[in-house]
């Protein structure tokens, strides 16, 4: 076989196979090649540029040892699909559950997800999105410290393990998204430096150095991340990829990264035949980057909405603290369900400053909105979730809003075990120093850092799912309400309309309750400790937290901490 390598400022490259080193040919563009007779699926091999070495390939599709170790020839036409039936998922009107494969199971791993889907069926989600599985340092990590972008985490299974877990999604009519993350690298295990300027040479975020998008030799390393995302979606059947912090993509040149990605994502959905999705995590509150590029934005097909979150966090904790001390008052709520965001040219007294710009005309389904995700829970000390109250209330406004609904695992029946922010760096001194670079990272965001070790595998432990849970009434009452919550949402075409100039709020002036026209729908919510009264001809009422819910004279009585959705006569 050839074994190719991209390696422009080398004046000598090997390969090393079978433990023979072999002198490779340069050609055009810096790129390097070399064949080996007798190698072929299943071949060990690296690369030594200049003298040093061996490393992996920088395009590893298997990494069987680890992120130190040989790479692996994989042929990806070797692994049987059952999913040719299959005809993809539109992102609108979908219902999205986020995952981390390591702690959704005990065993921690696609075949132990699989058994799963039964439960991810009967809750009637949409898509799974699978958060970072390139190889990581360690057995266990978040998946943001990933290395070796084109490889599986062996822990996991591998890459034949993504694939039959994409395939079983498949056959049970789930769509898969995969979380990557082209803003930086991990500080461990990366080999990229010895082959070419993959880099910037600045710090480009706090997560590490910046990736060269716009530099000399940059053509060939846009390449690497667009062949990267191809890679997933083309060769694994993923059928949407979210892009990790891309406001840390540092891009000057006049078309973004994020333009020229979807440019080759549309044109392999022609060649697939299925939708294509890419959602982007942003912190910017521009709308530029879920506008078609034909009409000057960067064409993501949907953005992670922070501001709801944080509106629908505030309403139902009462917390206030760092990013949140904007969002504390329902009026904050109110803004974000018929506008999208808060911030959109508002003063920002977080940032100390102006953020944001108008999503007006915006569609509400190009806004990914959630309760809760790994950052919200996770990047809290104790990583502790909302309490069973919380999340009725909060899952009963976030499933009949106009925006993408995305759940957190184990969030559908109120999971105990909390998901703690964890790592399993090999070098002494990352390990040593991860905890305080926690701390430091979220310093200002009003927390008392009281966190566990995130090197210690009891953090990684904790942090598994306990599916034992379901058998308790509380936590199965708390499933039984995000299933109808969610049967409803696909029933009345009301609820996922995503026209936001449609969507009419009332807010009580003392802060108790919220009431949410969607169409004819009435969403009734009473936040706070006793029984209110809305303005409200009660008509139907088609679903509700609590009971009694009861028509009274003067409106819709509410019990405490409760919410209904009615149909008014």
């Amino acid at each position: 076989m050839i074994f190719e390598v991209w390696a422009p400022k080398a004046t000598l490259v090997e390969v090393l196979v079978s433990g023979e080193r072999r002198a490779m040919s340069p050609g055009e563009g810096g790129w390097w090649s070399g064949e080996v007779e007798g190698a072929g699926h299943g071949s060990s091999y690296a690369y030594v540029v200049d003298g040093d070495g061996p490393y992996p390939d920088p395009r590893s599709r298997r990494q069987p040892e680890g992120v130190f170790g040989p790479s692996m020839v994989y042929e990806h036409a070797r692994f049987t699909w059952s999913d040719h039936d299959w005809k993809g998922r539109d992102l609108r009107g979908g219902v999205i559950y986020e995952l981390h494969v390591g702690t959704f199971t005990t065993e921690g791993t696609f075949a132990a997800a699989i058994e799963r889907l039964p439960h991810l069926v009967e809750l009637c989600v949409d898509f799974v999105e699978v958060m970072p599985v390139a190889p990581v340092p360690g057995g266990r990590n978040w998946g943001y410290d990933g290395v070796d972008l084109y490889a599986v985490n062996e822990t996991y299974g591998g890459p034949d393990g993504l694939k039959s877990f994409v395939d079983a999604c498949h056959r049970a009519g789930i769509g898969v998204i995969l979380d990557v993350v082209y803003n930086h690298l991990g500080p461990s295990g990366n080999f990229l430096h010895p082959f070419g300027p993959y880099f910037s040479g600045f710090k480009g975020s706090y997560w590490g150095d910046a990736v060269n998008l716009d530099g000399p030799d940059s053509d060939e390393v846009r390449r690497y991340f667009i062949g990267n995302a191809v890679q997933w979606l083309r060769d694994f059947h993923i059928d949407g990829l979210r892009l990790d912090a891309v406001h840390a993509l540092h891009d000057k040149r006049a078309t973004h990264l994020l333009a020229e990605l979807s440019e080759e994502v549309d044109a392999l959905a022609c060649s697939v035949g299925r939708p294509l999705s890419l959602i982007a995590e942003s912190d910017l509150n521009d709308p530029r980057m879920v506008r078609p590029l034909d009409a000057g934005g960067l064409g993501m097909t949907a953005q992670w909405d922070d501001d709801v979150h944080h509106a629908l966090h505030c309403a139902v904790s009462g917390e206030s603290h760092g990013y949140y001390q904007d969002f504390a008052q329902l009026t904050a709520l109110a803004k974000v369900l018929t506008n999208g965001v808060l911030h959109d040219g508002t003063y920002s007294s977080f940032r100390g400053r102006r953020h944001g710009r108008s999503f007006a005309g915006v569609p509400g389904h190009r806004l990914v909105a959630c309760l809760q995700n790994h950052d919200q829970i996770g990047n809290r000390p104790a990583g502790d979730r909302l309490p069973i109250v919380s999340l009725k209330l909060g899952a009963g406004l976030l499933l009949t809003s106009a925006f993408t609904p995305m759940l957190f695992m184990g969030e559908e029946w109120g999971a105990r075990t909390p998901f703690l922010f964890f790592s399993d760096h090999v070098e002494t001194e990352l390990r040593e120093s991860e905890g305080v670079r926690r701390e430091r990272e979220f310093d200002g965001f009003g927390y008392v850092w009281e966190a566990p070790n995130p090197s210690e595998e009891e953090t990684f432990v904790r942090s598994k799912l306990d599916w034992s849970e379901l058998k308790d009434e509380a936590h199965w009452s708390l499933l039984c309400w995000y299933r109808d919550l969610i049967a409803l949402r696909k029933a009345l075409p009301e609820l996922s309309d995503p026209r936001l100039d449609r969507v009419r709020v009332e807010v009580d002036p003392l802060g108790k309750w919220l009431l949410v026209w969607r169409g004819t729908l009435a969403v009734t919510v009473n936040f706070s400790l006793e029984s209110v009264t809305l303005p409200l001809s009660p008509g139907t009422v088609l679903l509700a937290s609590d009971d009694p819910v009861t028509a009274v004279e003067d409106g819709l009585r509410l019990p405490a901490q409760s919410m209904a959705i009615c149909r008014p006569t």
